[in-house]
C-alpha cells in the first residue's frame, strides 16, 4: 500500500531512520515528505496531499504538540492521522499527545513491526493474505 507520509523531526539522521524503518515495514512505495519542525510541516501540508503525519515532540520553532493542536483545529487537515515518535515516554506526556488528537504514539527506539502494526491499525489496513476470503457463498451473482 502506498501513502503520502510526512516525517517531521529536527534531526536529519532520525528522519532517515524513520523513512528506512517505514520502508522495511512494507511502505517502500510511499511518497515521503520531510520537515524539520512543525512550521515547515504546515507549509508542506498546504502544498501537498498528506495521508499521515509522523512527528517528533522536541523540535525548535514549533514542537510536535503545537503541530498536532494546529492540525486538529484546521478543517482541511483535522482528519489526517498523526503519530508521535519520540523519546518522551512518560504517561502524562503520552496522554497529552493523545488528548490533543494524536492517533498513536511510538517510543524511540522502534522496530519495523511496531511501525507496521500501528500504521495498519490507524489506517485500517490489513494484510491481504490474512483477510481475503475467496468464497462466494454470500454473494448472489
Amino acid at each position: 500500500m502506498s501513502f503520502s507520509i510526512l516525517i517531521v523531526d529536527d534531526s536529519l539522521p532520525m528522519r532517515s531512520v524513520i523513512k528506512r524503518t517505514f520502508k522495511a515495514a512494507g511502505y517502500g512505495n510511499s511518497n515521503y515528505r520531510e520537515a524539520a519542525n512543525g512550521k515547515e510541516a504546515l507549509e508542506l501540508m498546504r502544498n501537498d496531499w498528506i495521508d499521515i503525519v509522523i512527528t517528533d515532540y522536541n523540535m525548535p520553532v514549533m514542537n510536535g504538540l503545537e503541530l498536532i493542536k494546529i492540525i486538529k483545529k484546521d478543517d482541511l487537515f483535522k482528519d489526517i492521522p498523526i503519530v508521535v515518535i519520540s523519546t518522551e515516554g512518560n504517561d502524562a506526556k503520552i496522554k497529552e499527545f493523545m488528548d490533543s488528537g494524536a492517533a498513536g504514539y511510538i517510543t524511540k527506539p522502534f522496530t519495523p513491526e511496531t511501525i507496521r502494526d500501528l500504521i495498519n491499525n490507524i489506517l485500517g489496513e490489513t494484510r491481504y493474505d490474512e483477510d481475503l476470503d475467496d468464497s462466494d457463498e454470500d454473494f448472489d451473482f
